[in-house]
């Protein structure tokens, strides 16, 4: 009996762990870890509810569900993309208990020989999943140059690319043309788009794209992931879903029948009472609620980002993104800056370094914590800096 030894690859902690550990006890404001602190919207808790209470009778309890998700969701979210002028059949959507989930898993579609391309910094979770499997993979660098929207390098050739955008952790969006660029690339290469639009409804530049489905061509290269934790606050309810295009076929297989034969073998589903509580998100009240409250999180993001500029301290994000992403100031190192903060003043960030090498020097806030913390927090910004 042999144990996967590509473990031994991975860090010894998880970045979000080891911040735990250094604040365990202490009364701090936490303006890191990506939790959302507003509630459920009215129009969700309504329909949960009712959903609880169908469990209780006979005519209307629910056993196993669709593999897919209930029509009623996979619908509701095909009429959401229907807004975005992007068209797609409900056998595209698959509902799931969220995208960083669904990231991981999309994975056993693919040979662990393909090489993968990971822009630098990035979201632990699209390194620490292919370590896992041992594939090699390739990082392209983000940077202050590129305004962290590293474009493919045409000397590199790769098999399965992550995108993010908005992105975690720097709030950087792509436009349409950085997108085609991309999109181009993969079509070019028969390369996969691994695309994370978890933040896509932060997006308030009507020019910026919140689907890759709304670059031509992308149907035929790109699989979506999204996440209803940030969208309608549903970190701790856990639903998301992701869309495969009957389109996307590599070496003769259409990817649509192969992730479904996977998730009907290896996912239990998402709980009929998640999903008809997910399902009222995209009604018209459900939007109205959560955009109530995604305006809050921008107002929180707008204090931030007014402070850093005051400060004259170098960031990007914000603006279309939850994340804000700063260069630390004085030439520290991203824990120093952590330590720095918590011991000063109470301020927990999240290290830059702990999204990859391209991270080192910098700094990510988030914009979820509450409305008094984040102008308490700035206030001790202008006082120390």
């Amino acid at each position: 009996m042999k144990i996967n030894e590509n473990f031994q690859n991975l860090k010894d902690s998880y970045l979000f762990s080891t911040i735990a550990k250094k604040t365990k006890g202490q009364d701090v404001i936490r303006l890191g870890i990506g939790d959302v602190t507003l509630p459920l919207a009215p129009s969700v808790i309504t329909a949960l509810n009712k959903a609880v209470l169908e469990m209780k009778d006979q005519a209307t309890f629910k056993g196993y569900g669709e593999e897919q998700g209930y029509l009623f969701l996979r619908q509701a979210i095909l009429d959401y993309y229907l807004e975005k002028e992007v068209t797609l059949t409900v056998d595209e959507i698959f509902v799931s208990d969220g995208a960083k989930s669904d990231l991981g898993n999309i994975l056993d579609l693919f040979s662990a020989d393909n090489t993968v391309l990971i822009p630098d910094p990035v979201y632990p979770v699209y390194v620490d999943t292919n370590l896992m499997a041992g594939r090699k993979i390739v990082y392209l660098d983000g940077n202050i140059d590129n305004n962290f929207l590293p474009l493919p390098d045409d000397g590199i050739k790769a098999d399965i690319i992550y995108l993010c955008s908005p992105n975690n952790p720097t709030g950087a969006v792509y436009d349409k043309s950085g997108l085609k660029t991309w999109v181009d690339y993969a079509l070019a290469n028969d390369a996969v788009i691994l695309f994370d639009s978890a933040y896509e409804i932060f997006v308030r530049d009507e020019e910026l794209p919140t689907s890759i489905y709304q670059i031509d061509g992308a149907k035929k290269c790109a699989i979506e992931f999204c996440s209803l934790s940030k969208t309608a606050g549903f970190t701790g309810t856990r639903c998301g879903y992701t869309v495969v295009p009957r389109e996307l076929n590599r070496g003769g297989f259409i990817l649509n029948d192969l992730w479904l034969r996977r998730q009907t073998t290896k996912f239990n589903g998402v709980p009929y009472i998640v999903q008809r509580g997910a399902e009222a998100v995209f009604t018209s009240d459900g939007l109205k609620e959560i955009k109530a409250n995604i305006n809050r999180y921008r107002d929180n993001a707008e204090t931030i980002t007014k402070t850093l500029s005051q400060l004259g301290i170098w960031y990007t994000g914000g603006t279309n993104a939850p994340y804000i992403w700063l260069k630390c100031p004085g030439q520290m190192t991203s824990w120093e800056f952590f330590d720095y903060l918590l011991e000063k003043e109470g301020i927990v960030g999240t290290p830059g370094s702990g999204f990859g090498a391209n991270g080192e020097g910098f700094f990510r806030l988030s914009a979820f914590g509450n409305k008094e913390d984040t102008i308490k927090a700035m206030e001790k910004f202008k006082k120390i800096f």
